[in-house]
């Protein structure tokens, strides 16, 4: 089975200091849609595992959620792509749950409804929170320079040995070059 593990803010769609939460402010990056279909082309497995505290913190509700990732996915399906799963946590970080990246409990749920491990599974981040839970359950971290990416790689130690590429589309490229 090939699988990747996408983050959403800042690898699939623009961040936002300020949150996204409204369908309206879900906006996709360049090529990063495309490059979705593309490993759905290519018979990977894509599923998103994304922090979204704006829950927690009273600034969205799940409906406005659901209908944020609804519009992601009726983008996605114009460009020939899917996302078999979103999981997320909505808690914020006072609440020190265990789903919330840098901790690995959404991969852990994932390894266990998939019946698999990660290991050597892509996982595609722009913050550090994202790789550390990657290297948790001994998955790939992949950095792109989208979204917080820039700012993470500047601020960020320990990021020898994590695979950099300026945007999803351009790992993309390189993984099924590669694969």
């Amino acid at each position: 089975m090939k699988l990747i593990i996408l983050d959403r803010d800042g690898v699939i769609n623009e961040d936002s200091e300020d949150f996204i939460k409204s369908p309206d402010e879900w906006i996709a990056i360049p090529g990063s849609l495309d490059a979705i279909a593309r490993l759905n082309r290519h018979d990977y497995r894509v599923i998103v595992i994304t922090n979204q505290s704006g829950i927690g913190r009273g600034l969205l509700d799940i409906q406005t959620l659901n209908a944020i990732h609804d519009k992601m996915h009726q983008q996605l399906a114009i460009h020939g792509g899917h996302i078999e799963s979103i999981l997320f946590c909505p808690h914020t970080p006072e609440e020190h749950c265990v789903c919330r990246k840098p901790k690995p409990g959404l991969f852990l749920d994932l390894q266990e409804r998939l019946n698999i491990q990660l290991h050597d599974v892509p996982v595609v981040g722009d913050s550090l929170r994202d790789l550390q839970a990657a290297q948790e359950v001994d998955a790939t971290p992949v950095l792109v320079r989208t979204g917080n990416g820039e700012a993470t790689l500047a601020t960020a130690v320990g990021l020898d040995n994590i695979a950099v590429y300026d945007s999803l589309a351009d790992y993309t490229d390189y993984l099924l070059l590669a694969k």
